[in-house]
């Protein structure tokens, strides 16, 4: 199943990952097998770092190693082989304010340079994300077309009044990753500790590849809200990549 286990030496929590915090026997065989394959350096190397305290990571890189165990079983094998990494990311969407209510992430979408980076509302194959923030941003396109919000300035949140009083949430496959939340959180225009309109969620929450994701605006009213005012949301994270 886990190979060579080319791949442990490079995550704290990596028992975690081969899913040795549970009391598998058979799985712990398949690791013990692993282990024997591998030459008496590469062995001693990764039975220190099964077995002993590493350096604690940082940022959103611990917060995904410490999420290990809910990761897909293919997603752990693959990390574990060295066949998927982590890596930064941001997945976003820019969406036009023309309704109360504003879907940043739809199954009709497709992932297109500018607009956004994923198609139908689903991390590819292979790619799980936990979100460590939430980004939200608005402008005002010069025209709807493409080129013009493409090339949008895009600015603090309370710029845009009707926006920064509403309200959004955040789901994955139908199951509540942040509630009813006030959109003030993203008003940073105060605080030069944090990047332009980012919120840090204190529970950071995996999404699986696959499965639909919906973040969604709601407000209260359209009053002050200018002829193609955008919205331009991310969500900030560490997310498996090959």
């Amino acid at each position: 199943m886990f190979g060579e286990l080319n791949a442990t030496e490079e995550y704290n929590n990596a028992g975690a990952l081969l899913g040795l915090d549970g009391e598998n026997d058979e799985l712990v065989g398949e690791v013990m097998g692993a282990l024997q394959k591998m030459n008496p350096v590469k062995r001693m190397r990764t039975l220190n770092k099964l077995t002993t305290n590493p350096t604690p990571s940082k940022g959103s890189r611990a917060e995904m190693e410490k999420h290990f165990n809910e990761l897909p079983p293919h997603i752990k094998t693959a990390l574990a082989k060295g066949e998927l990494r982590l890596a930064d990311t941001v997945i976003y969407s820019i969406k036009p304010v023309t309704s109360k209510t504003i879907k940043l992430f739809e199954t009709q979408d497709d992932k297109e340079i500018g607009l956004r980076n994923i198609s139908n509302a689903k991390l590819p194959k292979n790619q799980a994300l936990l979100v460590s923030g939430i980004i939200l941003l608005g402008g005002v396109a010069a025209d709807p077309s493409k080129d013009a919000i493409m090339s949008t300035p895009y600015n603090f949140v309370e710029l845009f009044p009707a926006i920064a009083n509403g309200e959004f949430n955040l789901k994955a496959n139908k199951k509540q990753i942040v509630p009813d939340t006030s959109n003030s959180v993203f008003k940073t225009q105060a605080n030069h500790l944090v990047p332009m309109g980012y919120y840090k969620l204190a529970n950071p929450r995996l999404i699986h590849d696959d499965i639909l994701i919906e973040l969604t605006l709601e407000l209260g009213t359209m009053a002050g809200i200018a002829p193609n005012t955008q919205v331009w949301a991310g969500l900030h994270g560490t997310i498996t990549t090959p």
